[in-house]
């Protein structure tokens, strides 16, 4: 039987691939923006998101290649994330995925630039994409999705929310409206992008599935949270300690670490008690949300 890790190698590489396809060659012009955008984005990174756009597909039996543009679409938006993230402006990293951020490798003005070029090269994927045999309303629903998980109603805006309450104290309820918008909103996408390749979708399905995808994003930033006091910068791949030094509002911070630990437990039971009416195919879905609360980094 094929196991997640085996899974995750394959859609690893095969994301990868796609993204080295996508990204500009280091030999067009501007050259160093293009550099610096490979840099970003081919660096490493677990690849979550592209994992749970080819996970959902695959448990709708949806061809692997219809897959490839909606998850270099999801990382692209994920990296120029983070490369803004990590700016002086915002949370000041020197380090990501184990090597200098983006701002120090080369420069705050470049990585602003390649932030707003790996965003529109999102877009540019879904919108041109030739193996997307959908429907034009179905890439147009995959391009809307994307837009409002990543603009003020979704990341964009739990990034500001966040930095709002930087030194403040929030309840559970302000907290989980933060990173459902923070992280959650692009775990949600990455979801929903995979499931919209199906020619077979059906609301009561695209709701289950909705629903798996929310409880583990709130699932991946408790645990996130959680990594940030316990593991090490040199597991981590960026700087530990990082939302002390920030006084951010974590979930480990709001409710201490074993009672974080416990809700993380259960939005994982939750998610998968989603997929009860899922076949096999959707066994992957279940290993990831149980590995995105025991992973280490």
């Amino acid at each position: 039987m094929t196991s997640l890790k085996d899974l995750m190698t394959l859609y690893q590489q095969r994301v990868n691939t796609a993204l080295e396809t996508w990204l500009p060659a280091t030999t067009i012009q501007p050259t160093r923006l293009h550099e610096a955008m490979r840099y970003a984005v081919l660096n490493g990174g677990k690849r979550v998101r592209p994992l749970l756009v080819y996970l959902t597909g695959r448990a709708l039996e949806v061809n692997p290649e219809l897959l490839d543009g909606p998850a270099c679409a999801v990382e692209l938006i994920h990296a120029y994330s983070l490369v803004h993230d990590d700016l002086p402006a915002m949370d000041d990293d020197d380090l990501r995925r184990g090597v200098p951020t983006c701002h120090k490798a080369f420069d705050e003005a470049t990585a602003i630039l390649v932030g707003d070029a790996l965003q529109t090269l999102a877009f540019y994927v879904l919108s041109h994409d030739p193996k997307l045999l959908s429907t034009e309303k179905q890439r147009l629903n995959m391009i809307e999705t994307l837009a409002l998980a990543s603009g003020s109603r979704g990341m964009v805006g739990g990034q500001a929310l966040d930095m709002v309450a930087a030194g403040k104290w929030l309840s559970i309820a302000e907290l989980e409206n933060l990173h459902i918008h923070k992280t959650g909103a692009l775990i949600r996408a990455s979801v929903k992008l995979g499931a919209l390749t199906s020619p077979h979708l059906n609301e009561t399905r695209l709701e289950q599935l909705d629903h798996y995808a929310k409880c583990i994003g709130l699932a991946f930033q408790i645990q996130d949270d959680i990594l940030d006091l316990e593991s090490s910068t040199e597991v981590l791949g960026k700087r530990q300690g990082a939302d002390l030094v920030h006084e951010k509002a974590t979930y480990a911070s709001v409710v201490g670490v074993s009672e974080a630990k416990r809700m993380a437990v259960e939005l994982v039971e939750q998610a998968v008690n989603s997929l009860a009416e899922l076949d096999e195919n959707a066994d992957p879905l279940r290993w990831m949300a149980n590995y995105i609360i025991t992973r280490r980094y």
